[in-house]
C-alpha cells in the first residue's frame, strides 16, 4: 500500500475532477451531479463533489469521509438525520442506506473500506 496525500482538496478546481453526470437515483429536482477523482484503488481514496439535490445512497462499502466545503444532510433509513457542514467527518458502516440532501455544493475526501 502506498502513502496517499490529498493536498488542499477544497482548492482543486471542479474542472480538474472527473464528471460522472447526474446521480443514479435522484429524488425530485433539481437533479444533483457528481464529480470524483480517485487517488488510490485499494483502499479507494479520493475527492468527491456534488451539486444541490437529493438522491439515494448506493455505496455498499464502509466509508470514512471528511467534508471540506458545503452543507448537506444525510437521512438514514434508520431515522437518524446527520447535519453535515464543511469541517465535519462522518463514518458510514457497510450497507448504510438513506437519502443524501445536498443544500450547498459539497466536497469531501473519502476512503472506502473493503
Amino acid at each position: 500500500m502506498k502513502l496517499t496525500h490529498i493536498k488542499a482538496a477544497a482548492k482543486i478546481p471542479s474542472s480538474e475532477i472527473e464528471s460522472f453526470g447526474a446521480v443514479k437515483e435522484p429524488v425530485g429536482t433539481p437533479v444533483a451531479t457528481v464529480r470524483a477523482t480517485s487517488f488510490q484503488e485499494q483502499p479507494d481514496t479520493g475527492v468527491w463533489e456534488c451539486t444541490i439535490g437529493k438522491w439515494r445512497r448506493q455505496v455498499k462499502n464502509a466509508e470514512f469521509c471528511h467534508f471540506v466545503t458545503g452543507r448537506c444532510r444525510f437521512h438514514a433509513d434508520s431515522g437518524e438525520v446527520l447535519e453535515i457542514n464543511a469541517g465535519d467527518s462522518v463514518f458510514f458502516p457497510p450497507n448504510t442506506t438513506g437519502t443524501w440532501e445536498i443544500i450547498e455544493t459539497a466536497r469531501k475526501t473519502y476512503v472506502l473500506l473493503p
